[in-house]
């Protein structure tokens, strides 16, 4: 009796862990994604392109010698 209470309850307790475990292993393949991720973002950010982008949409910055044309028609 006693052995068929312990192998139910060892049971029990190796299922949370399994269902633990899974949990935690699709977590970390998410984050894995995440930080695949992010490290294209810092690729993006860190390249010439984008950062001419960002300061002539955001800080309005241009080259010396180029000329801008505003149409202020409607």
């Amino acid at each position: 009796m006693y052995a068929i209470f312990t192998f139910v309850n060892q049971q029990k307790t190796l299922n949370e862990y399994n269902k633990n475990s899974k949990e935690l292993t699709q977590k970390i393949e998410e984050q894995e994604e995440y930080k695949e991720e992010l490290a294209k973002k810092k690729e993006a950010v860190t390249s010439l392109d984008f950062i001419e982008q960002t300061a002539r949409e955001k800080l309005d910055m241009y080259y010396p010698n180029e000329k801008i044309f505003v149409d202020m028609g409607m």
